[in-house]
């Protein structure tokens, strides 16, 4: 008889050490944890940065205090030097970067010290993958031929992001049944919930409809007694499909994503004060946008937290000086015996602040309340991470509705993309609740020579 050969076996794939740049770690602390059954090298670099960080009473310093409390805890498993499990399987080192190990970065910076402590671990036989937020880093690394990974956990895919509507062909009797007021049961495709339907018929593509898909399943006409809101009225579809979601006190969460100019952060306050001022469905509207300049930081500004807030803040007012000219109060019939004096816009601005109708407040000093019955709005989430995000939904009570708005294409965050920060994060993450909704704007509507500037510039 011949003699039995030995089943082959598939060889298990060898196991990646990824070392980790600092900005992954303030970017986020789970970052430790999401590499599953490979090694995680921290080159000692990275501490000393970290160590800069955590005195800081930002959001970086919270995420390196958070990075140094867990390296801590894992320390009580063994020496770092040598090696500590981690809680998802694999092991996480922290090594000092050899002298010897140069690889034509003779200049001692931290990125340098990263690049080259991976590079002697590639000489060594591991197979070394570099994971930063830093495109310097990764580019310096690829020209060593090593390789290198942006950070993709809390990432989506920005190409694909959800639009919140889709453009469907459907039998004509099924829009004329819409257009009768029925709400339907059967919807055409798959669906999230708050999701709008932009339908067609098939026999007369002249007949077109616009749907919304409600949690429940059903399908109905969106309501048109709402296309204008305090004093403004939408311009185009989507717009249109904006204005139903901030108006539904049923959705709590609206992300609205789009270019300058669609009209975003306009939508929402308008819907804000009408609801505060004219259905008193929430008790104030709550303004908050992170503090991020564009360009050089013009530095310390005087006054008070409201004085100071108020710079950061003009694009608020400018919305608001916008919608009250546009929404004038009621008047006294003419030949009346006491007409009251006209407020100007800011009058009318300061009066909102003053009784509380609204309220600036800074990211900063909102971890740790509970914000309940109010009308959120963080303006410019797109630079926000999406733990910034979480912290700030989080905050919100019963009774509150939270509005995220923002234009991927333009982050002033040095560590975030178009698909990594926190906006797109959430539209895409929370896209399957039933009180989310969520509409990505294409259409300029600020002015002709805005538009041209969001396409051409």
């Amino acid at each position: 008889m011949p003699p039995k050969t030995a089943s082959r076996r598939p060889k298990k794939p060898s196991a990646k050490t990824f070392v980790l740049d600092t900005n992954v770690l303030l970017h986020s602390p789970v970052a430790l944890n999401v590499f599953d059954d490979n090694h995680v090298v921290l080159p000692m670099v990275v501490l000393e940065e970290l160590d800069k960080f955590k005195t800081q009473s930002s959001e970086l310093g919270r995420n390196a205090r958070e990075s140094i409390r867990k390296l801590d805890a894992l320390r009580v498993g063994g020496k770092l030097s040598k090696g500590v499990a981690l809680p998802s399987g694999g092991t996480l080192r922290v090594l000092v970067t050899p002298e010897i190990e140069k690889a034509g970065l003779e200049e001692d910076t931290p990125d340098n010290a990263l690049i080259r402590l991976a590079y002697s671990l590639v000489r060594k036989g591991e197979r070394v993958i570099i994971v930063s937020m830093d495109i310097n880093v990764r580019v310096k690394a690829n020209a060593l031929d090593l390789e290198t990974e942006d950070f993709e956990h809390e990432k989506v895919n920005f190409d694909e992001l959800y639009s919140g509507y889709s453009e469907t062909v459907v039998p004509q009797d099924m829009i004329e049944r819409l257009y009768d007021g029925q709400v339907l049961s059967a919807v055409p495709s798959k669906c999230y919930p708050n999701m709008f339907l932009h339908l067609t018929a098939a026999e007369n593509p002249d007949m077109k409809a616009i749907a919304r898909v409600f949690p429940d399943g059903t399908l109905a006409e969106i309501n048109l007694a709402i296309d204008t809101v305090y004093g403004i009225q939408s311009r185009n579809i989507e717009q249109r499909m904006a204005l139903e979601l901030l108006m539904d006190p049923a959705v709590s969460i609206v992300t609205l994503v789009g270019q300058a100019g669609t009209g975003k952060t306009l939508l929402a306050i308008a819907a804000g004060l009408h609801l505060v001022q004219h259905e008193h469905l929430y008790d104030r509207i709550l303004v908050s946008r992170p503090i991020v300049p564009l360009g050089k930081d013009i530095g310390y500004l005087p006054g008070d937290k409201e004085e100071k807030l108020s710079h950061w803040m003009e694009p608020i007012f400018d919305n608001l000086e916008y919608l009250l000219r546009k929404h004038q109060p009621d008047l006294p019939p003419a030949g009346a015996k006491k007409q009251p004096k006209l407020l100007t816009p800011q009058d009318r601005i300061n009066h909102l602040l003053d009784n509380d109708t609204l309220e600036l407040e800074a990211l900063t000093y909102i971890r740790g309340r509970s914000i309940s019955k109010q009308f959120i709005l963080i303006d410019e989430a797109q630079n926000l991470t999406p733990h910034e995000v979480k912290t700030v939904v989080s905050r919100a009570g019963e009774g509150s509705k939270v509005i995220l708005t923002g234009d991927p294409c333009q982050i002033d965050n040095p560590y975030l993309d178009a698909s990594s920060n926190g906006l797109t994060y959430a539209a895409e993450r929370m896209k399957e609740l039933p009180i989310h909704g969520h509409v990505t704007l294409h259409h300029s509507e600020r002015s002709q020579l805005a538009a041209a500037a969001a396409k051409y510039l």
